[in-house]
């Protein structure tokens, strides 16, 4: 059996052990679990990615609640040894939970733990990023500057898209995706194309309200059309931000049929989940069409990229860091620690589990709940009144 080599532990002497598969930024989650008598034990094993039997010789056997990271592979073997140690309580460092066999936790009385509700501006903010930087071209840029191959300006040196005028494309108007679009309209002026199950009335609102502010000006105001399919998105966006969820309608979502249907220098960007974009047939269409380009944070065998991938100039790939704000990260963390502290404690589940702000307010003590738990409802676990 695998044994971790390193544990930080803190408050020793506890009353319940929580463990911590990895350290997590900031220090405010250990102080929460600390002042309600909980042994705080992180792994510091120099491995990225903890293997099943790592994670079995963690939990050991006394433990009360288990953070974990979306890497890991959550399934019957770590819920039953959880449940063996006496721990009722996991929670995910992460609003998805791909990695969680559900089902496995109802079947030995676990409660699974999410972090959304901070993530949605950061998230959006690094898809921004992304699809500027694609359609200036601006990592291409940079790596010809390192090379010392720049010796003079030339009128067709990297030359990009402009996005001003252009249309944006989302598919999935939630949180995030709803967020990328009001940075795109407002920040560049784009019109938006976007195609959801549910209307988006908010954001129809918001554009609508730029475009009278626009016309008052003098400026040419921006549009907004709700799709009646994805295939108008893709035909008439110039940059695609894809936000959906991950589940068995939106597997390989973009594919090598719907990436035909782009047009051929349209920018696409995935923060959502890798397995929504399939790379085989991606990888094949930078390669015939070189003026598309691609900003990836998420990939379809993360850590790993499909072959080819990594060698197209047209491609920016980024290591899954969409949440990677200082703040955001730090409140992840919080809201882990205190999903299993409100389990342990046998305090009730946050009515809103998408409005967390009462417990990232450092100036005053968390309510006494667990922010979000995904099967509340199976366990029979109360609901918040606060």
């Amino acid at each position: 059996m695998a044994k971790p080599v390193s544990i930080e532990v803190w408050n020793p002497n506890g009353k319940y052990r929580v463990v911590s598969t990895k350290p997590m930024p900031g220090t405010r989650w250990i102080n929460l679990l600390i002042e309600q008598d909980c042994r705080v034990e992180i792994c510091t094993q120099k491995k990225t990615i903890l293997s099943v039997e790592d994670i079995i010789a963690l939990i050991g056997d006394k433990c009360d609640g288990v953070i974990g990271q979306l890497t890991e592979d959550w399934g019957e073997a770590l819920f039953s040894a959880l449940r063996r140690a006496g721990g009722t309580a996991f929670s995910n460092m992460a609003v998805g939970y791909n990695n969680v066999d559900v089902k496995a936790a109802n079947k030995y009385g676990v409660a699974v733990g999410n972090t959304p509700g901070v993530l949605t501006e950061t998230t959006a903010e690094l898809a921004a990023s992304l699809s500027v930087a694609a359609a200036r071209r601006i990592v291409e840029a940079d790596e010809f500057m390192r090379a010392g191959l720049y010796d003079g300006w030339l009128p067709h040196l990297f030359v990009g898209n402009l996005l001003k005028g252009q249309t944006v494309g989302v598919i999935g108007a939630g949180r995030i995706g709803s967020a990328y679009a009001r940075m795109m309209v407002e920040g560049f002026k784009m019109n938006l194309i976007y195609y959801d199950l549910y209307q988006s009335t908010r954001l129809e609102k918001f554009v609508t309200a730029y475009a009278e502010f626009l016309k008052s000006t003098g400026e040419k105001p921006v549009t907004w059309k709700r799709a009646a399919s994805m295939d108008e998105v893709l035909q008439e966006a110039d940059v695609i931000s894809l936000h959906p969820v991950l589940d068995k309608t939106t597997f390989h979502l973009i594919n090598k049929e719907t990436l035909s249907r782009m047009k051929k220098e349209a920018i696409l960007v995935n923060c959502s989940r890798g397995p929504v974009i399939d790379e085989v047939a991606l990888v094949e269409h930078l390669k015939e069409n070189p003026m598309f380009r691609v900003g990836l944070d998420v990939f379809e065998d993360e850590p790993y990229m499909k072959p080819g991938l990594a060698d197209m100039k047209n491609a920016i790939v980024v290591p899954h860091i969409a949440s990677a704000s200082k703040w955001t990260r730090e409140g992840m963390a919080t809201l882990a620690a205190l999903n299993v502290l409100g389990k342990i404690k046998g305090y009730p589940v946050w009515s809103d589990p998408n409005r967390v702000e009462p417990f990232l307010n450092e100036n005053v003590r968390p309510p006494a709940a667990s922010p979000s738990i995904v099967n509340a409802k199976v366990l029979g676990l109360p609901v918040s009144k606060l």
